[in-house]
């Protein structure tokens, strides 16, 4: 217990605080005791929405975070947690507006606490370019670990092994997705098939950019070259979180068009999620069960996949938490098995599995 909590304790004051504000906000509103406790509620939700679809960026975020200094992991939690909360949840719809209405940022933000309807309909209609992007980066994200000549933990053994042999085809990866691209944009109006194609474009372009300003700053063996390592696994995980964010962003105004309401659940989730990252890695889960992240790969794909065909079919975030949670929980149930059949397998703890960066 003593452990949870050095591990949450930043998360928990982080929730009281938020659900203070929530409390403050239902009376600012005149919406008295009842507008207060349905604020609340719908905070707690989303909060619990966030945590169920990230789950699985928690344990791809360790996988890097574990390779890091405890000085990144820090700022991972600090800085990070500030990009995640302002950047994401409050700064990028907002941005999303100004660009998709060609408004000020300040008019952006006039609208959406004054305008909300108006706000929330500027969101959803930019999603045929957010499901681009973000289904094209968190696709790259799980091929990439899949297709590894080097890999030797698979769990889904055929068609990881069959993934792994077809991995020394340069860019097949790269194909698979671009074909999935043209595939999804041919059903869709020719502007909007435009705009999907273009926004997968630049989430793969953006995956090979910040893969290759890692690769860059790993390149020096020096001290200022491994800070610079930690800066690339950095900017690796903030991009990976953007991604993730996206479909709770644009889920969340099932619940409310409010942006005060959902940037408290919101952020309450990616909070937690910061906090189960550290757990994983200083718990040494990741090495403790050997298929777990396999399992949370494969939720990613799953989620790119939905993210990408979103653009032609209406798919609840509800589904896409649960196909996650499932894929991860027979993963770790998986793990369990094998560990109790070869409790003295010296490959138990120590085998390969390929980095995401």
């Amino acid at each position: 217990m003593k452990l949870l909590l050095t591990h949450y304790r930043g998360s928990l004051v982080f929730t009281l605080i938020c659900l203070a504000l929530g409390v403050w906000l239902g009376f600012e509103q005149g919406s008295g005791w009842g507008g207060m406790l349905e604020i609340l509620w719908i905070v707690v939700v989303l909060s619990i929405l966030e945590i169920s679809l990230s789950f699985d960026n928690a344990v791809v975020n360790a996988t890097v975070l574990r390779e890091m200094s405890e000085k990144w992991q820090r700022r991972f939690l600090t800085w990070g947690i500030l990009i995640a909360v302002f950047g994401m949840r409050i700064v990028f719809p907002l941005a999303i507006v100004a660009v998709a209405a060609g408004i000020g940022p300040l008019d952006a933000l006039h609208l959406s606490l004054n305008e909300p309807e108006r706000y929330e309909a500027i969101v959803s209609g930019a999603h045929i370019g957010i499901a681009g992007f973000g289904g094209a980066f968190l696709t790259m994200v799980g091929l990439r670990f899949f297709f590894d000549a080097e890999k030797d933990v698979h769990w889904i053994g055929k068609v990881e092994r069959f993934l792994s042999r077809i991995s020394n085809i340069q860019a097949a990866e790269i194909a698979i997705l671009v074909l999935a691209l043209y595939f999804i944009s041919r059903a869709l109006p020719e502007a909007e098939a435009l705009t999907f194609l273009v926004s997968g474009l630049l989430g793969l372009v953006t995956y090979i950019v910040v893969q290759a300003i890692g690769t860059l700053l790993d390149m020096s063996n020096s001290a200022a070259g491994a800070a610079r390592s930690g800066l690339g696994g950095f900017l690796y995980l903030e991009v990976l979180d953007a991604s993730f964010s996206f479909d709770g962003v644009i889920g969340a105004f099932a619940l409310t068009n409010n942006m005060l309401i959902i940037a408290l659940g919101l952020s309450i989730g990616a909070m937690f999620v910061r906090s189960m990252t550290i757990h994983l890695v200083r718990a040494g889960t990741l090495s403790q069960y050997r298929y777990l992240e396999n399992g949370a790969f494969w939720a990613i794909i799953v989620l790119g996949a939905i993210m990408l065909l979103s653009a032609i079919f209406h798919i609840p975030e509800t589904i896409t938490g649960l196909i996650g949670a499932t894929l991860i929980g027979l993963s770790l149930w998986w793990s369990i098995r094998h560990k109790r059949r070869y409790p003295d397998d010296p490959a138990q703890d120590h085998a390969h599995t390929a980095s995401p960066h």
